[in-house]
C-alpha cells in the first residue's frame, strides 16, 4: 500500500521548471521498457517497470476466450491506455515486442477503441514465462466478439518485454 502511494505521489508531484513529472525508479527486475516518442522517463530515453510498479497501477479483469486456452480464462493487469496515458506516448502506433523477438505493430487506437490489457495476472496468479508471461496483451474477446479475428490475435503478443511508441 505504502509503495502504491509513493509511486502515485511521484507521478502528482512537479519536478523541474517544466512541471514535469518524475517517474519513480524500479526497484526490482525490469520486466518491461517503454520507449520513443513518450514525454516521461525514469531512465535515460525510457521507463522501466518492475512488477511493483505495475502492480501499483489500477488494474482490469477480462475474463474471455482466446484461441491459446480451451476456456475462458481470468485476466488482470492495468490497461495499455493507462500505461500510455502514464509515460505521455504522442505516437500512433506501438511495436510491442515478446522475449523471443516476435515483435508486432499495433495502433494506439486500439487502446482507445475497447480495454486492451498488459494482463500479468491469470488468475489471480502472476504469469510465469511458461504460462505467457510475464505480461500478456490480452482484448477482450468475449465482451467484444467482433475482435476475435487473426489480425487481433495476432497483436496479443505474450512474454512481452517493451513497447516502442511510434510517430
Amino acid at each position: 500500500m505504502l509503495l502504491r502511494l509513493q509511486f502515485l505521489l511521484a507521478l502528482l508531484l512537479p519536478f523541474g521548471p517544466a512541471m514535469a513529472t518524475s517517474l519513480p525508479m524500479p526497484e526490482g527486475e525490469v520486466i518491461l521498457r517503454i520507449h520513443g516518442a513518450i514525454t516521461q522517463t525514469n531512465m535515460p530515453e525510457i521507463v522501466a517497470f518492475d512488477m511493483a510498479m505495475l502492480d501499483a497501477l489500477e488494474h482490469r479483469q477480462t475474463i474471455t476466450e482466446t484461441p491459446w486456452y480451451d476456456v475462458p480464462q481470468d485476466f488482470t493487469g492495468p490497461t495499455l491506455a493507462t500505461l500510455l496515458s502514464l509515460v505521455g506516448a504522442t505516437g500512433q502506433n506501438l511495436r510491442i515486442v515478446a522475449i523471443n523477438d516476435y515483435a508486432v505493430t499495433m495502433p494506439v487506437s486500439d487502446t482507445q477503441a475497447s480495454p486492451v490489457i498488459l494482463a500479468s495476472r491469470l488468475a489471480g496468479q502472476p504469469l510465469s514465462v511458461r504460462e505467457k508471461g510475464p505480461l500478456f496483451v490480452i482484448y477482450p474477446f468475449s465482451e467484444m466478439p467482433h475482435l476475435k479475428n487473426e489480425t487481433m490475435f495476432s497483436r496479443s503478443v505474450w512474454q512481452v518485454i517493451s513497447i516502442e511508441v511510434l510517430p
